[in-house]
């Protein structure tokens, strides 16, 4: 109200008798009133802005693709060992169940056991459909509705996460707690790729992601560590003699047709019941006790054809009893592995390694292993977190890979969108920037006016760094003994790009009072002091009104980072252009006659 109050004034308005005059006049004209004072303001600005710049090297301001979403699902992914029954796969799920039941944000959940869940974008992209197994299952768990929750949906996973993952470890199981994301589906979070050449053999891929597994499991907050490699599943051969089974008349075929008759069945018949609207098979097949031991399946009896082998008696020759024989009689069992899958991309043999981060970003985990691998160091003691920095990467836990055997960080996972995602918004903010200075040259006239004009826009880094950093240091940013951050992700850089036109135009309306001014033949002292204290309301009510648009934006999880970008930087950036571009101006025409007066035109707003 104070700012927009009309005037007591009787006599005609004058700037110099306000008490917004001479606030800002106290403030400002010590900074003008000597070269030294002027130059030692903007390094204490410079300074500021480096230390803003610095604080995402120092891992003060987390950095993140994507926030995560406030979704009312999400979805527990079980993995067994390779060989585990159905049965035990739905023990594990049973259990995980019963305690989803318990969680107060949980509304319900269905379970799928040796069958996948139905098919959404991101199954697509992660291959759930492909997960047709006895030894896995996955759980579709709705949440209440937002408006009834406390927490958002990331937080409440972090706080459950411990207690699911103990009861997997009972069963021997791995559990995946798999959102829905915000943006671009990824195959996982951190997806490391590892080649060899052509002559590396597959089993050193395989041994080499399980070393990269083994260190990912030993970084911090890092969770859902999982490759590609299957585990070893033992198979059982038998080895018939022929000879033996030729004697009793049982050829290979009649072997075959037993074993496969002992352990998948045989459609016996259908049997219809009440309230199904299928017939269910009966399926005859041994008891899985038998079948799953050799032991019990050597004791099987085969029949042999009659008429092989002849009896001699008194009266002659006569057929011999149909052979009897036991299948341990017509050869023997051997035990081997299955084979495994061998992936390739590209035409090439990859296996990979998979990670979650639970409250790091993925940069902080690509960073940190990847410079601790070969890096020749005998310290095995784990560097804390709060040590760690962009600028000197590492977890203090060297690990080594083969030589002929190369990782690959950035093909598959989030790191990847990541790098391209930025340097895109790089990009797209340096064509920006310059389309506002061919504009602002083309209606200045001057390069060094144009160059003045667009210093609000760094300035608005010191607002928005540390506008991030003081966000997490408010409130409860933890969730069971993980990190629960405001992240800085590609929806602010998208809201420094969009500041980039609005702090511009505050500079821009300042530099033309300040030339108004000096042709109507004030001193450029006077004229800069004027200039501020004319523009200071118009400037702060842009500057309110946008801020109050934003308010609204912050409590959208997805875009609130865009919304606190603005906020924090138009906040600094409209106190800082109040002084650095008066004081940037004085010293750069302080000494020049007409004061950056254009001899052609005048700038127009």
């Amino acid at each position: 109200f104070k700012l927009i109050k009309p005037s007591r004034q009787h006599t005609g308005y004058q700037v110099t008798r306000t008490a917004l005059y001479r606030g800002y006049s106290a403030l400002l004209r010590p900074l003008l009133s000597t070269r030294l004072r002027s130059w030692i303001f903007l390094a204490i600005v410079m300074v500021l802005f480096s230390a803003s710049i610095v604080l995402p090297s120092l891992r003060l301001v987390p950095l993140k693709l994507l926030p995560y979403d406030n979704k009312d699902e999400f979805q527990v992914v079980i993995d067994m060992p390779e060989g585990t029954t159905l049965e035990r796969t739905q023990g594990v799920t049973a259990a995980l169940s019963a305690y989803l039941r318990e969680v107060p944000e949980v509304r319900d959940y269905t379970a799928f056991v040796g069958e996948p869940s139905p098919m959404d974008f991101n199954g697509l992209v992660r291959h759930y459909y492909l997960r047709r197994a006895a030894y896995t299952a996955d759980i579709r768990v709705t949440l209440a509705k937002r408006q009834r929750r406390l927490q958002q949906s990331h937080a409440i996973l972090l706080r459950i996460r411990r207690d699911l993952e103990a009861i997997a470890q009972t069963y021997n199981a791995r559990i995946k707690l798999v959102e829905v994301p915000p943006g671009p589906p990824v195959i996982s979070t951190v997806a490391v790729e590892l080649y060899g050449s052509k002559a590396t053999p597959y089993t050193a891929l395989m041994q080499a992601a399980k070393d990269l597994e083994k260190r990912l499991q030993q970084e911090p907050f890092v969770v859902d560590v999982d490759t590609s490699v299957e585990d070893d599943q033992h198979k059982i051969i038998f080895v018939p003699d022929k000879e033996k089974a030729a004697l009793s008349g049982i050829g290979t075929q009649d072997i075959a047709r037993t074993i496969y008759l002992a352990n998948h069945g045989l459609v016996a018949g259908f049997m219809q019941i009440p309230r199904e609207a299928n017939p269910l098979p009966v399926v005859l097949r041994l008891s899985h006790k038998i079948r799953s031991s050799p032991t019990a399946l050597s004791t099987l009896r085969i029949k042999g054809r009659p008429g092989i082998m002849k009896i001699r008696e008194k009266s002659g020759l006569r057929d011999a009893p149909q052979p009897i024989v036991t299948l341990a009689e017509l050869g023997e069992i051997q035990w081997s592995l299955q084979d495994k899958a061998i992936h390739h991309k590209n035409l090439r043999p990859v296996v990979y390694v998979f990670a979650e981060g639970a409250g790091r970003s993925p940069a902080e985990i690509v960073l940190d292993v990847s410079s601790d691998m070969n890096n020749g160091s005998t310290n095995n003691q784990p560097l804390p977190l709060e040590g760690r920095t962009y600028l000197s990467p590492g977890g203090g836990m060297p690990w080594t890979l083969p030589g002929d055997v190369r990782a690959v960080w950035n093909g598959e996972g989030e790191w990847q969108i990541t790098l391209r995602v930025f340097r895109d918004l790089g990009i797209a903010f340096g064509v920006a920037l310059l389309g506002i200075f061919l504009v602002l040259r083309i209606q200045t006239g001057l390069s060094v006016i144009t160059g003045i004009i667009m210093l609000a826009i760094p300035l608005s880094v010191i607002g928005i760094m540390p506008g991030f950093w003081l966000l997490n240091q408010l409130g409860e940013r933890m969730v069971d003994g993980f990190s629960n951050p405001v992240l800085f992700t590609a929806t602010a850089m998208i809201g420094m790009i969009a500041l980039a036109g609005i702090v511009v135009r505050n500079s821009l309306i300042l530099i033309e009072f300040i030339q108004i001014s000096l042709r109507e033949g004030q001193s450029l002292q006077e004229a800069l002091l004027q200039a501020g204290a004319v523009r200071m309301r118009p400037i702060f009510l842009t500057a309110g009104t946008t801020l109050l648009g934003n308010m609204v934006i912050t409590l959208d999880p997805i875009f609130n980072g865009l919304a606190w970008a603005i906020i924090f930087g138009i906040t600094a950036s409209t106190l800082f252009t109040l002084f650095v571009i008066p004081v940037l101006y004085s010293l750069v025409f302080a000494n020049k006659p007409g004061h950056g007066l254009s001899p052609r035109r005048d700038i127009e707003a």
